[in-house]
């Protein structure tokens, strides 16, 4: 605890309001629900997603979020993501609910407490596993002890230092932000890029050949491992959760064996390689396709089930073909197969048999250059945001751990 700070008990400085349920009795207001697949990882609040729903208009008169209510995710999580992430509501306009899935927290007196440092408290327990202690896991579902949750110890000092805490984690939070910012415009310069230089895939204008991915590509999925076969070290797993933007994601390690792995040599990934995730809830939007590239750090690595490979030939260049499978061109043809059934998938058969333009490899090449001199500069960008967010966890750290 920070030395000279006072401290309260969550339900003695809050008011809890339980999330809605949709109910069946009339009258019905439409409203936008926040569900927890509108919190972030870092626990902020994502409403590109959000759902409208009718809800009885007696239910929905107590549950109206307001502009610094805090809502806490109650039941959901995973193994490796603890239930109780917090996110602060900052719209002042519309008509807002939350989900039974989530409770909100109400602050008694604003006068007291500032809505944006409690967040930061409540982020910063998260951060440290408090919540971890107060779950409970019911036919999958995580569930947060909401009681034992309020009785989480939260800091109040004046509201003076509460506004100087805040103020300084809001600057590096907003620092990450914009280095993030500056990443997807590289990423839109890469696109523009790749137009400028080989056209729309879709009308060809520049007349180059033409053919099914089979033609030039061979994709390959991975290897079912099981459960059982999982070690504690060893190689590493590349699995759906693992697949992400523009590399692979660490966040989440599964191992095999060096023995199991060596059996199954075949499925190793090498640099270079470029891998998507053919299982996902990818229906929902283009930016739930996918595809990523194997990096030196990766190594050494093998593929999983349910993730592919594409296995180029000389007349393809694998920067060029990352750059290409990243087009909403081919994210819509990925999501023209995922849709046709029950459980959004693709097969490799399926991914082959999409139509792709093949540009003479000089060009491909000339191209690849220009790509790699932007991710190099995007590569310096990610260095300078882990700087900043070891710096903010830092801070984090000395004033809520």
């Amino acid at each position: 605890m920070k030395e000279g700070w006072k401290y309260k008990k969550l339900g003695d400085i809050t008011t809890t309001i339980n999330g809605l349920w949709t109910g069946k009795k009339p009258p019905f207001v439409t409203v936008a629900v926040v569900r927890n697949t509108n919190f972030t990882k870092d626990c902020k609040l994502d409403m590109s997603n959000v759902a409208y729903l009718d809800v009885e208009e007696k239910q929905y008169v107590t549950r109206k979020l307001k502009s610094g209510d805090i809502i806490i995710e109650k039941s959901g999580g995973s193994d490796k993501q603890p239930v109780g992430r917090p996110v602060l509501f900052e719209i002042s306009d519309g008509e807002y609910s939350f989900s039974n899935f989530t409770s909100t927290l109400r602050i008694n007196d604003l006068e007291q407490l500032s809505p944006k440092f409690l967040h930061y408290s409540l982020y910063g327990a998260y951060l440290r596993g408090d919540t971890l202690k107060m779950q409970s896991k019911t036919t999958g579902i995580h569930n947060l002890d909401f009681k034992a949750y309020k009785n989480l110890l939260v800091p109040t000092p004046s509201i003076a230092e509460q506004k100087l805490t805040v103020e300084e984690l809001d600057l590096l939070s907003s620092i990450i932000e914009k280095k993030k910012a500056q990443l997807k415009e590289l990423d839109n310069l890469a696109q523009s890029l790749f137009y400028e230089m080989f056209g729309d895939p879709i009308t060809n204008e520049k007349g180059w050949e033409i053919g099914k991915i089979s033609n030039f590509i061979n994709v390959k999925g991975g290897f079912a491992f099981k459960s059982q076969r999982y070690t504690t070290k060893g190689i590493r797993l590349v699995q759906i959760a693992n697949v992400w933007k523009d590399s692979l994601s660490w966040d989440d390690i599964t191992y095999i064996s060096e023995e199991d792995a060596k059996t199954n040599s075949s499925f190793l990934l090498k640099q270079g390689d470029i891998v998507m995730a053919m299982t996902r809830p990818i229906i929902q939007s283009l930016e739930a396709v996918k595809v990523a590239i194997v990096n030196e750090h990766d190594i050494p690595c093998i593929l999983n089930q349910r993730v592919c490979k594409f296995e180029i030939r000389d007349s393809i260049d694998n920067i060029w073909l990352y750059q290409f499978l990243r087009l909403p061109y081919f994210k819509y043809k990925i999501k023209e197969f995922s849709s046709k059934g029950m459980q959004p998938n693709v097969s490799s058969r399926e991914i082959e048999s999409i139509q792709i333009f093949v540009p003479p490899f000089s060009l491909q090449q000339q191209f690849a250059s220009k790509i790699e001199a932007i991710e190099h500069q995007k590569e310096l960008i990610k260095h300078s945001i882990k700087e900043v967010e070891t710096l903010f966890n830092s801070r984090m750290d000395y004033y809520f751990n």
